[in-house]
């Protein structure tokens, strides 16, 4: 929602493409896989095909002001009162067209095979998770539903600020991001603009336990000199939520945190792996590492098989698919 006269917007920044409040950006992975140049490394962590998957939010705003994140604090006001929300059949259609719109010029690249273009017209996941918190979006756990009912995956990010809609969120598989192990370093971390957030993400980590079908993630961005310290807080916290996953990724000295951070604040992947091993100390039912250097990314969870179950390519849901049988 935007208007000329300077009026409010929901959706301000240019490199976005959006319907309403409604956002996509097309990932570099999406790109490099089109093109058969790799895979994002949530590919090899959990098997989401990269070239089909939208990267989504239905609110381009956030509660929060995290110094390593790459977007503009000032595009993040989240005062939402004159929003007039659309409905998730909507907020899934304006998705689904807005990628394929995105990616319809790919169809004449002499680098991107037909077939290939083809499933990425047709996409199977979503990432909901391109910027702002998704839990402010009033409809979210119906918009699950409705992307689940279209037989898309659903892999949500949030901050964990807003549990009680997290409890009503099913996804294929829900991130709280855990980006400090005490208030003090999520003070001046993540700087959250209400008081009692620090306090709702630990309410959150109990959501994350009560979750039965629901796989979950605890992603922390490690930012040095800010929250690469006390593995075994940050350990205790998964702990809690007893996760599935623990998701560890370096800061990228990128986009808007420029301005805040320099170089020296990204740990090199040596340093993501030795963080995970000291975490993997206080966690011994999570022994499983792994690891994907160029995305500077180390992860921990309970067994050797992390993919999606459904996922794997003798699933039904890849049987179910309308244009590639594997």
């Amino acid at each position: 929602m935007s208007d000329s006269d300077g009026g409010p917007k929901q959706v301000d920044n240019p490199t976005y493409h959006s319907e309403n409040h409604t956002a996509t950006q097309t990932c570099g992975w999406t790109k490099n896989a089109l093109r058969g140049e790799g895979k994002c490394y949530k590919y090899i962590f959990y098997g989401i095909e990269s070239h089909r998957c939208i990267q989504m939010t239905p609110v381009v705003k956030c509660n929060e002001r995290c110094v390593f994140c790459w977007r503009d604090h000032q595009g993040h006001a989240y005062e939402l009162g004159d929003v007039e929300w659309d409905d998730p059949e909507a907020v899934a259609d304006a998705s689904v067209e807005l990628q394929t719109k995105l990616l319809s010029g790919f169809g004449g690249n002499d680098k991107v095979p037909r077939e290939r273009f083809e499933e990425a017209m047709e996409p199977r996941h979503v990432a909901i998770s391109l910027d702002g918190e998704p839990t402010l979006y009033p409809y979210l756990p119906e918009l699950i539903e409705e992307f689940h009912d279209r037989d898309i995956t659903t892999f949500l990010v949030s901050n964990g600020t807003n549990p009680e809609v997290l409890a009503e969120c099913d996804p294929t598989q829900l991130y709280v991001s855990v980006d400090a192990p005490d208030r003090g370093t999520f003070d001046s971390t993540v700087k959250a603009v209400e008081d009692d957030a620090w306090d709702s993400l630990i309410e959150t980590l109990d959501v994350l336990a009560a979750k039965d079908e629901t796989r979950t993630v605890i992603r922390t961005t490690l930012t040095k000199g800010h929250n690469m310290h006390h593995p075994e807080w940050y350990a205790a916290m998964c702990d809690r939520a007893d996760a599935d996953f623990v998701e560890l990724k370096a800061y990228m000295h990128v986009g808007h945190s420029r301005g805040r951070l320099d170089r020296n604040s990204m740990p090199d992947h040596e340093e993501v792996l030795d963080f995970a091993r000291e975490m993997r100390e206080y966690l011994p039912a999570h022994d499983t590492l792994k690891e994907v250097e160029p995305s500077r990314v180390a992860m921990l969870a309970r067994d050797e098989q992390t993919w999606v179950p459904k996922l794997e390519k003798s699933s039904e849901f890849w049987t179910r698919d309308s244009v590639v049988e594997y």
